[in-house]
């Protein structure tokens, strides 16, 4: 701790502790020392100790468990823009990712889906819609809609990997996407599904998909945890 910065304390060790995790010091289920402990061995007072720990479990990064202590739940995940399924991202990130398909169904295209994929209004469309989850806990409500008879899937497939992966299996070669990121409140039944309150921030992210041909062969509606979730972008300066 560097004691003559400006940085308060608390926000230091908090950003330790963060690296930590991040980088794998702190795996998932480890379970850091109780407050009193912490602040002997690092020779910090009480307060500062609890006030780091409590600006990571606001974060998402730990929780207090009652009889167990201050446990690590995982890192969050930080999803760099680029045409990568959230799958893919969550398994480089190690994050053993899971889903669990909701719905699996033909249904007619309504205006925005069919102006989305190119398609007529109330032409058949797949739609799918599949809770992500990581380390067993709800990430992302993922919906999305495919032109009918694009590739073949079943639910057994879009539970064992991701939908980009299955695309690829099939042959089709994803180029390029248009894509648009906004936030908003949780609905009640958005918040059950991915284990929020009520109201609480959610990440929302609209993708159109294209493949080669300049087909659009995907256009998605996704649901992100704002806790656990981000976006990074890198931005250059134009000459």
């Amino acid at each position: 701790m560097d004691r003559g910065s400006p940085v308060p304390l608390y926000f230091q060790l908090a950003q330790q502790l963060e690296a930590a995790i991040e980088q794998g010091g702190l795996a998932p289920g480890s379970l850091l020392g109780n407050e009193i402990d912490l602040a002997g061995r690092l020779g910090l007072s009480r307060p500062t100790v609890r006030q780091a720990i409590q600006s990571l479990v606001d974060k998402g990064l730990l929780v207090r468990r009652r009889g167990v202590g201050t446990q690590v739940v995982h890192s969050q995940v930080k999803r760099p823009l680029e045409l990568s399924s959230l799958y893919d991202d969550l398994e480089a990130a190690g994050q053993r990712p899971a889903t669990r398909v909701v719905q699996h169904l033909v249904q007619p295209a309504t205006a925005e889906v069919a102006a989305a994929l190119g398609v007529p209004e109330g032409a058949d469309v797949v739609f799918l819609e599949r809770l992500r989850l990581a380390h067993g806990e709800p990430m992302a409500q993922l919906r999305n809609h495919l032109p009918s008879g694009l590739l073949p899937l079943d639910s057994a497939a879009l539970e064992a990997t991701g939908l980009y992966r299955l695309m690829r299996g099939a042959g089709i070669t994803l180029h390029s996407a248009r894509q648009s990121i906004g936030a908003r409140a949780a609905t009640a039944a958005e918040a059950q599904q991915l284990a929020e309150a009520p109201g609480a921030p959610l990440l929302t992210m609209e993708r159109t998909t294209f493949d080669d041909t300049g087909r659009a062969v995907e256009f998605g509606s996704h649901t992100y945890r704002a806790a656990r979730y981000s976006f990074e972008f890198h931005l250059l300066v134009r000459p």
